[in-house]
């Protein structure tokens, strides 16, 4: 064998090696495309990106049909069974106390939370949205703010200190949107938190619990629909198996004089002439009821001519409490 041939086949043996070398490369590379995994991942995001904010130009425009400065004047439909998804979620404020519950106050209803806050406090968007109001009240609300999300709520800070974003503004889940304060009419620094579906207040503790710094659950079903001008009590409960569970969650004035400084008045100490007289009790003798379908503390209440509150009271319960059918209820 000549020089020439032992060169050729060395030449040979170096060049298989090396392609079997590459080929194994591309054997091991195609068992774990990582680039192109991270590629899908990327475009996924983009996509979901670009519709979500899509979905915040025009926030829940499914449900709403229009973008007003006005609290309540919301125009629209909800269907029966509407589910909200309650994932993506921020809470407000990282404090946990309550000082004042959603439900009737003197006299009034109480359509939100009062969580204990101090001035300067940051407090932040629940979930990605836009800024539908963004005002001041001296005699309610104070410095407050309205988010509406594609979820189909609308969440309200009341009693800031200051705003931090401006109407019309796009925010995400967890943004700063502005600090705790005691503007308007308060009795002491604390955040007004309120959720409402088409300006219908939904009580705050039925979806965000804020000892637990959670949501109650993934998603939440507006069981009644709600339509504009529809004043009846509405029921709504947790998405669960046993749609027995229900509560009440809204329940708005009737009277059409409230506007925002009485409806948020509430906050403030009642005048000592408008203290509630003491309720006659309608015999000594105690007397409870047997929980049925459908039935809400405040429809019993008003079936033995009691309050809320004191139902609560006999029965140490909450107003967030779920009644179950064939529970009992002491009445007085």
């Amino acid at each position: 064998m000549t020089f020439s041939h032992i060169s050729k086949a060395i030449g040979i043996v170096l060049f298989s090696m090396a392609s079997l070398d590459s080929f194994a490369q591309d054997a091991i590379a195609r068992q774990a495309p990582s680039d192109k995994r991270l590629k899908d991942i990327r475009n996924v995001k983009l996509n979901n990106t670009a519709s979500f904010s899509a979905d915040l130009n025009n926030p829940a425009a499914h449900i709403y049909t229009d973008w007003t400065e006005n609290v309540r004047g919301c125009n629209g439909s909800v269907p029966a069974n509407y589910k909200i998804d309650l994932r993506g979620y921020c809470m407000p404020t990282t404090n946990r106390k309550i000082n004042s519950p959603f439900g009737p106050r003197w006299r009034r209803q109480h359509e939100g939370l009062d969580i204990k806050v101090y001035i300067g406090d940051t407090i932040r968007a629940a979930f990605d949205g836009k800024v539908r109001i963004c005002k001041f009240n001296g005699g309610g609300y104070g410095y407050y703010l309205v988010l509406r999300h594609p979820n189909g709520l609308e969440t309200l800070y009341g009693h800031l200190s200051k705003q931090l974003v401006k109407k019309d503004q796009i925010v995400r889940a967890g943004e700063p949107i502005g600090l705790g304060g005691n503007t308007g009419r308060s009795s002491g620094s604390h955040l007004h938190f309120e959720t409402r579906v088409l300006g219908q207040p939904i009580n705050p503790a039925l979806l965000f619990d804020f000892e637990h710094q959670d949501v109650t659950s993934d998603y939440y079903v507006v069981r009644n629909s709600i339509q504009k001008g529809d004043l009846a009590a509405r029921q709504v409960s947790p998405m669960e198996a046993n749609d027995a569970q229900q509560v009440m969650a809204a329940a708005p004035n009737t009277n059409d004089r409230n506007t925002e400084a009485t409806e948020e008045g509430i906050d403030a100490k009642p005048n000592a002439d408008s203290k509630q007289q003491p309720r006659k009790k309608a015999n000594k003798k105690a007397t409870s009821y047997s929980v049925k379908k459908s039935d809400t503390l405040s429809s019993i209440a008003r079936k033995h001519g009691t309050t809320v509150e004191k139902l609560c009271r006999l029965n140490g319960i909450k107003p967030t409490s779920i009644l179950r059918i064939g529970q009992t209820i002491k009445c007085s």
